[in-house]
């Protein structure tokens, strides 16, 4: 069977699931799940991801999230790569995490967001892990429910209010997921292993034609990437240049962090502008992220630097 084409434009919705290699576990424990949703908060920082949902299974995931700047490769490579090079060196294994590619469904969000919400926070109930989607808590439906404070990089807001106003809107989500809606979830389900497209029909139509076209698959989707509004290497380099002085060792280290988290550069790209390997830029980036922990002036000089940047 061919492979759904990836289809990446600004400020598209997806619906994203990956499942563990030859369907064995991806998550063996509480710390597992832990620092996959780090890495779900890293790719809001780093890529401008905005995550609408998340459900963490036994042997995979699901994911509801958007993407302003049309990386959604960049963001799926970050969350599965550094996911599985943390996996393989806590668990002490090599090889695949993930079973080949990420699925990823392109969706209509004003016609179908509310609907896959419901199908991914179910997920734990038809799948036998719990009772009720309320009592699974490795999804972002607590989120949606209940009093608890949201995590800063889970977009609730786009699907609350569809639904309705302030805490009135919460009582009417629940109402919406509680119900169900078997008809939508088995149809969408035998199909989602070969949809490129989830959307009414002149939503498909539009798609197809402006961005599957003959005469333009080469030319407007690679168009669309150069949107990219996360701050480029040398400006996240020229402005901490210019904000610091005196301490070249901090200079560097600091605009090493920036760029890692901000630019929504590769590591290879970073490392290339430095002059130095990958990992040398992760292991740089971690070292001077455990300072930031400690160190409350440089935290407060970091977000001066992001207050520069308009980020």
């Amino acid at each position: 069977m061919a492979r759904p084409l990836r289809i990446e434009l600004p400020g598209a919705f997806y619906h994203v699931m990956s499942r563990g290699n030859e369907k064995q576990v991806i998550y063996r424990n509480r710390p597992d799940r832990m620092k996959f949703l780090e890495y779900l908060a890293s790719a809001s920082v780093r890529y401008g991801a905005n995550i609408h949902c998340y459900c963490l299974m036994d042997n995979h995931y699901h994911l509801l999230l958007e993407t302003p700047d049309c990386n959604l490769v960049q963001i799926m490579h970050h969350i599965n790569g550094a996911y599985s090079a943390y996996f393989n060196a806590k668990h002490n294994r090599v090889g695949h995490v993930f079973q080949g590619r990420y699925r990823s469904v392109l969706v209509d969000a004003d016609a179908y967001c509310l609907a896959l919400s419901r199908y991914i926070h179910l997920n734990p109930v038809k799948e036998g892990l719990s009772s009720s989607p309320a009592t699974y808590e490795w999804s972002s439906y607590q989120y949606y429910m209940t009093g608890l404070e949201t995590l800063n990089w889970l977009q609730t807001n786009f699907l609350l209010t569809m639904v309705g106003d302030g805490l009135d809107a919460r009582f009417k989500y629940h109402q919406y997921v509680e119900a169900d809606d078997d008809a939508f979830n088995d149809l969408y389900a035998s199909k989602f292993s070969s949809l490129a497209i989830l959307g009414r029909p002149e939503y498909v139509e539009e798609i197809k034609a402006k961005y599957l076209s003959t005469q333009h698959v080469s030319r407007d989707l690679p168009a669309t990437r150069e949107l990219r509004i996360r701050p480029e290497i040398q400006q996240i380099a020229d402005v901490v240049a210019g904000e610091l002085s005196g301490d070249r060792r901090l200079v560097k280290k600091m605009t090493i962090y920036m760029c890692h988290h901000f630019s929504g550069c590769s590591l290879k790209e970073i490392g290339a502008h430095f002059g130095v390997g990958e990992s040398a830029v992760s292991e740089s980036s971690n070292r001077f992220a455990m300072t930031l922990y400690k160190d409350q002036r440089l935290a407060e000089m970091i977000a001066g630097l992001l207050a520069v940047l308009k980020m």
